[in-house]
């Protein structure tokens, strides 16, 4: 499934307690991020508003009781792509209410965590997201 339309947006809209992601690729090549990872690389300061979107959603979840948790592995040296998140998405987002977990695996074997990303919505429903390995999302099962 891609991340974006009407079907996506209500997994976001009609979850009742919880949202969990787990991000096991170290990077992504996502179209809405290409100009902020850009100016990141670039040296360029954080933008005013940056992610406010997500933010808004990530609040309005959390003051109504639901939890959104996120867990992302790493292995370093950290990718471009890992340090914009830890540098601009991550302290922003975990400052809207998003419980953000970093689980390094530098130097360690697979603990048998799932090789894919997904996310779990209200423990009962997954929604796989399938990648290349530049990080561009393709479709799937």
């Amino acid at each position: 499934m891609y991340l974006d339309g009407d079907e996506w947006n209500a997994y976001f809209r009609d979850f009742k307690r919880s949202a969990f992601r787990l991000e096991v690729h170290q990077t992504y090549t996502m179209p809405g991020e290409a100009a902020t990872f850009r100016d990141f690389l670039a040296g360029e300061r954080m933008p005013d508003g940056f992610n406010s979107q997500w933010h808004r959603t990530i609040c309005a979840h959390a003051a109504a009781g639901r939890t959104m948790t996120r867990a992302k592995t790493v292995r370093r040296p950290l990718t471009p792509y890992s340090r914009y998140l830890f540098s601009w998405a991550v302290p922003t987002n975990v400052a809207a209410g998003e419980d953000y977990r970093i689980v390094d695996l530098t130097d360690r074997p697979n603990p048998g965590r799932p090789e894919q990303d997904f996310w779990m919505f209200d423990e009962t429903t997954v929604v796989h997201l399938n990648y290349r390995p530049d990080g561009t999302q393709i479709t799937g099962s």
